[in-house]
């Protein structure tokens, strides 16, 4: 599996940006795709993740409302549409696939892509 995320920049808070993965590879049909993002100096976070099956949706705290994850599985991509970012959505943000659940720790997925930087400015 390989993934390749996209769209990330530079946005003033209350912005909005779409991101995109790209996956290529082994098929998806019983997989997880999350997004997570990692700002400096902290730790790897879990941020939003769809089944592929299912199109189940799941969020972290401080994303819902505001961040929407989907999927076109004709297309293989998945994204996530950032609605009223805040300075502290600034990270760069991972794509990353797993098979079977879908977890929200990060140590449980198998594949990531190489990140897309967003940055909020204030």
């Amino acid at each position: 599996v390989q993934l390749q995320a996209s769209g990330g920049g530079l946005v003033q808070a209350g912005g909005s940006l779409r991101l995109s993965c790209a996956a290529s590879g082994r098929t998806f049909s019983s997989s997880a795709i999350g997004w997570f993002r990692q700002a400096p100096g902290k730790e790897r976070e879990f941020v939003a993740a769809v089944s592929w099956s299912s199109g189940n949706t799941y969020y972290a705290d401080s994303v819902k409302e505001r961040f929407t994850i989907s999927r076109n599985t004709a297309k293989k991509m998945v994204f996530l549409q950032m609605n009223n970012l805040k300075p502290e959505d600034t990270a760069v943000y991972y794509c990353a696939a797993t098979y079977g659940l879908v977890p929200r720790d990060p140590s449980r997925y198998d594949y990531w892509g190489q990140g897309t930087l967003v940055t909020v400015s204030s």
